[in-house]
């Protein structure tokens, strides 16, 4: 799902908001998930998941042309910990559509 898709669920789903609106919306709420997280905050969605940063550690890597040994400085990384209820929810929807595929294969004559 991209933004535009969410903004267009979210139109379709509160049709008393116009298009601006829910665009203002969900840009200000990434704004201020973005925000949160550059000044090194978590945030947590309950049944969703949080985010956090996590940090890469420096480490040796090499210069895929020249071979040479180059030093990959730290760097700080948004991280995604889903929660137990998206989980479930998920692993549900996966086994729901496992069982489908499953059921259609055995319908299906063999040639």
């Amino acid at each position: 799902m991209t933004r535009s898709d969410l903004v267009a669920l979210l139109g379709e789903r509160f049709s008393q908001l116009t298009h601006r609106d829910t665009e203002f919306a969900v840009k200000t709420i990434l704004d201020a998930m973005s925000d949160a997280l550059a000044r090194g905050h978590r945030i947590e969605i309950r049944g969703f998941g949080s985010f956090s940063i996590n940090r890469r550690p420096p480490r040796m890597g090499r210069n895929p042309r020249s071979g040479e040994q180059v030093v990959i400085p730290e760097k700080l990384v948004p991280h995604f910990k889903p929660g137990k209820a998206l989980r479930e929810a998920v692993d549900a929807r996966t086994a729901a559509l496992e069982a489908e595929v499953q059921q259609t294969a055995r319908d299906e004559p063999a040639t």
